[in-house]
């Protein structure tokens, strides 16, 4: 049976510090290995974030829509080689292949960067640029996939918050490292101990992969340790057939459109607050820290309890409001302290609030398309809204309209951002009911046959 452990639970209790977590013993050693994992990877990107968004600045800001479409094309890339690797590994050597690319190439960035001319170090920057803005989805999007395989649905509600806890310490120390070290630890360093960090997810990879008993009956060890079979294309088909896959890809590009014309404000706003690259870079980085101490806060007290009693559907529906309320205050109030204020509120709730119920509609789904799709969803489609707003920016500058009036064009969006985040949580319901309900009274049944 799926539910059998197949290896001994080494907790008897839960630790006293997480007593006050909805935790089961159980569950307690490989939620540990989840928070480190995601910690580390979190880690990683966050050390890494202030040197991207400076190298962009760098770059000039008239650069940067051409930037986002490279990074676009870079994923589109990517994703058909992916899809083949899933179709013949499992996640055991899949996982850690992906991780290893990726540490393969901060490697070859940090020897680049000690070598390279001063002339060349703007190209390299760009590349960096467009390689970060692949990796940081790729990376995160791997994870979620791998827990959603482990955990099941029920599980997945109560723990995912403090999965997402983990990704906020991960975030946290991150950027504060950076912040602090930037004027001492030159960026070689940084790439170093980025890759470091990555190798250290590796291992807790390894340690995840013997977790079979957490999963729901019908994903069982056997099956969650097989390659996933199917086609190159079998993601992209899939979405293209699936109304609630379509409406998870519709929530994730809106999302993106209006986080893209967000960053370019601020990107034009500290472009002209500050003329050196380690004063760019410092205050980036504590707009990292300060966003994800906030996260943190609302992931430890606030999420768990609201998703408990509220569901997925109430949690999806609060980053919208959000966004059409802070994108109205912004089109009366254009100003640095509201754009400040506004991008780290909105990030702060996508992170505690939207990630971990955005993740939770995976669970529900076949576990094919908790990787194929899933990775298209977060890779392709995040990435295309990007490019919708990135053009979108500069096609009203180009034509000379203010950032005011753009920033208009978004609460419509945020509208219907909001009657979709409504759909899908009702829809989540629906295939939670049709998919597991069924299985366990026939199990049940069995049971007592």
């Amino acid at each position: 049976m799926g539910n059998q452990p197949t290896e001994p639970v080494r907790q008897s209790k839960v630790p006293f510090w997480l007593r006050l977590t909805p935790v089961k013993a159980e569950e307690v050693s490989a939620l540990l290995v989840c928070m480190i994992y995601i910690f580390c990877v979190l880690s990683a990107y966050y050390v890494l974030r202030p040197i991207r968004d400076t190298f962009g600045i760098d770059g000039g800001m008239h650069n940067l829509q051409w930037l986002f479409s490279a990074t676009l094309l870079a994923m589109l890339a990517l994703n058909l080689p992916f899809a083949a690797l899933s179709r013949k590994l499992p996640r055991k050597k899949l996982i850690p292949l992906v991780y290893r690319f990726f540490i393969s190439h901060l490697l070859i960035f940090a020897v680049l960067k000690f070598y390279l001319p001063v002339d060349a170090q703007v190209w390299l920057g760009r590349v960096f640029f467009v390689w970060l803005s692949v990796f940081n989805l790729y990376v995160v999007s791997v994870f979620w996939s791998l827990v959603a395989d482990i955990f099941s649905r029920e599980r997945a509600s109560r723990l995912f918050a403090m999965m997402a806890a983990g990704a906020t310490l991960g975030a946290i120390v991150g950027s504060a490292t950076t912040a602090l070290l930037v004027h001492r630890f030159n960026t070689i360093g940084l790439f170093v101990l980025a890759a470091v960090l990555l190798e250290c997810a590796v291992v807790c990879v390894k340690r995840l992969n013997n977790v079979t008993h957490l999963a729901d009956e019908a994903n069982d060890g056997a099956v969650q340790t097989q390659p996933l079979g199917g086609g190159v294309f079998s993601g992209i088909v899939r979405i293209a057939q699936s109304p609630y896959l379509l409406n998870i890809c519709l929530y994730m590009l809106l999302y993106s459109v209006t986080s893209t014309l967000i960053y370019f404000r601020q990107a034009d706003l500290v472009h002209h607050l500050f003329q050196h690259d380690s004063d760019r870079t410092a205050f980036f980085a504590t707009l990292d820290l300060v966003v994800n101490v906030l996260t943190l806060v609302t992931q430890l007290f606030i999420t768990s309890r609201l998703m408990a009693r509220y569901g997925t559907k109430l949690v999806l529906g609060l980053l919208p409001v959000i966004t059409l309320l802070g994108f109205a205050s912004l089109s009366i109030w254009p100003v640095a302290a509201s754009i400040v204020m506004f991008s780290v509120l909105r990030r702060a709730s996508n992170f505690a609030l939207a990630r971990p119920a955005r993740e939770v509609l995976f669970t529900v789904l076949k576990r094919e398309d908790k990787y194929k799709a899933k990775n298209v969803i977060d890779t392709a489609v995040y990435r295309t809204g990007d490019q919708v707003g990135a053009w979108s920016w500069a096609a009203m500058n180009a034509v000379g309209m203010s950032g005011g009036m753009l920033l208009w064009l978004a609460l419509p969006l945020s509208l219907i951002w909001l009657v979709n985040s409504q759909w899908l949580g009702r829809k989540q319901i629906q295939l939670e009911e049709k998919t597991f309900y069924p299985l366990k009274e026939t199990l049940h049944e069995n049971s007592h046959s």
